[in-house]
């Protein structure tokens, strides 16, 4: 049954499923990835991946959030929910947009054992896929937000 928490955009889903069958190969198990796609689904709540798949395409892009919105994701790859505090369409480059947020637990942005640093405000700039074009060193995407 689904219980209608905001969904991972497709990157995320897709990223889970990578990790999920890298895991389970690790462990000697080995599935093809329209399987991990299936298992993905659902976890999420849906019968198969093509539901889960459409119930994205369904779902508002970021102009309809606006602050104190309430969204999830990732930032620097660490997992977060938070509150939009700042919302701007960018008229340069149609489709983008300048987002602030507000976590509601901080981050570490550090990936050294050795010390951390903690955000709780964070700012990117989106697509309308609410993924950021900036990547980070691994070339996964700085900000990852999930709505509606």
């Amino acid at each position: 049954m689904r219980d209608f928490t905001p969904l991972p955009n497709l990157n995320i889903l897709k990223d889970q499923a990578r990790r999920l069958r890298s895991r389970l190969q690790s462990n000697g198990e080995t599935i093809g990835h329209s399987k991990a796609l299936e298992l993905i689904a659902a976890q999420h709540g849906f019968n198969d991946w093509n539901t889960l798949h459409a119930a994205l395409g369904n779902r508002p892009g970021p102009e309809s959030l606006a602050p104190g919105s309430r969204v999830s994701g990732a930032y620097l790859g660490q997992p977060f929910t938070a509150r939009i505090v700042g919302i701007q369409a960018i008229t340069s480059t149609p489709g983008h947009f300048r987002v602030s947020l507000d976590l509601d637990e901080a981050v570490d942005v550090v990936t050294f054992d050795s010390f951390s640093a903690f955000r709780k405000r964070v700012n990117g700039v989106i697509g309308k896929d609410g993924v950021s074009r900036a990547r980070t060193s691994n070339g996964r995407p700085q900000l990852e937000l999930s709505w509606g």
